[in-house]
């Protein structure tokens, strides 16, 4: 019997096997759609490496028409596959959708997905990669939830692997820019992403976010160097300059402000989530703004980020 190519070929770069990966796993064998195959590349099959190395290693292995991107620590609905073999049309080189919070994750990492998901704690910038938004044409997005075709892939040559994050950036310019293609974000394509609770190691992955997103600001202004990643830095600059200049009105900006996270308090409570998450997300929101705009400021001065392999937690990439 002749056994049937894989429309999808599922890569998930892992330092090693975890429970996030068994969880994984158990719900890639619950999609619907079942044309696909799965690639877990470990450091026992590239060594210790980047996952932009890892995914490259795994595309070069995969069968599939189609290379689905997941991260250690994330899992897909029931019909994502699915949906997203309706999506693809010939103008379409990838696809991806939002990344939301799983209902088992504990009060602190929901604080940390309601930054995320927010308007004002995202600056707007990515408010529609941690919540369902309407359908889009996107030139960036995170790998943890890409599905790439892979003809277009190898033509780009994969991922760039001197950066992480940020090769995940790199790809998606290039599919738009350099092959004149399309990104649809499709609120249907969900994948469910394992956060990092506040507030530690929310910092944690803010660390590398900051610096990749504040150079590429420098090196990669074409989808990078936008508002809504330039406002924490903003809000940082502006705060500091309280101590050389400050009369009644330029206090105007900081009440602004402090009326968002208002709005945003009570749009948490409306929602539904308790007092007790609500305030901690809302207090994290500045803290996460603050520590951004620093490290973004830095990054983009920084001449050059290398990548340098990290210790691994329960969740294989430390604040991947």
């Amino acid at each position: 019997m002749i056994k049937k190519t894989p429309l999808f070929s599922i890569i998930i770069p892992v330092r090693h096997k975890t429970k996030y990966l068994l969880e994984t796993l158990k719900h890639l064998k619950k999609q619907a759609f079942k044309s696909f195959e799965i690639l877990v590349i470990t450091d026992k099959i590239s060594g210790a490496v980047s996952p932009a190395v890892k995914r490259n290693l795994g595309a070069k292995k995969a069968k599939g028409k189609y290379l689905a991107f997941l991260d250690d620590d994330s899992y897909p609905s029931k019909n994502w596959l699915k949906n997203a073999s309706k999506l693809f049309t010939d103008d379409i080189t990838a696809l991806c959708g939002p990344c939301l919070t799983p209902p088992g994750d504990n009060i602190y990492q929901k604080a940390s997905g309601l930054v995320w998901s927010s308007f004002i704690g995202s600056g707007g910038a990515g408010t529609y990669r941690n919540s369902i938004q309407s359908k889009r044409f996107v030139d960036d997005f995170p790998s943890v939830n890409l599905i790439v075709r892979k003809s277009d892939f190898l033509k780009v040559n994969g991922f760039n692997t001197h950066h992480w994050p940020g090769e995940d950036t790199i790809l998606c310019s290039d599919l738009v820019y350099k092959l004149k293609r399309k990104i649809l974000y499709h609120p249907k394509v969900i994948v469910y992403h394992h956060r990092r609770a506040v507030l530690v190691p929310h910092l944690q992955q803010i660390t590398r976010y900051a610096l990749h997103r504040g150079n590429f600001a420098r090196i990669y202004p074409k989808t990078s160097f936008r508002i809504g990643y330039l406002l924490p830095s903003l809000l940082f600059l502006y705060i500091l300059s309280f101590f050389f200049y400050h009369p009644t009105y330029y206090l105007l900006p900081l009440y602004l402000y402090f009326l968002l996270l208002s709005i945003s308090f009570l749009s948490f409570l409306s929602s539904g989530f308790s007092l007790l998450l609500s305030t901690l997300a809302t207090i994290t929101i500045p803290i996460t703004h603050l520590y951004y705009g620093i490290l973004f400021i830095i990054g983009f001065f920084t001449k050059k980020l290398d990548f340098t392999p990290h210790k691994t937690n329960e969740k294989g990439y430390l604040g991947g």
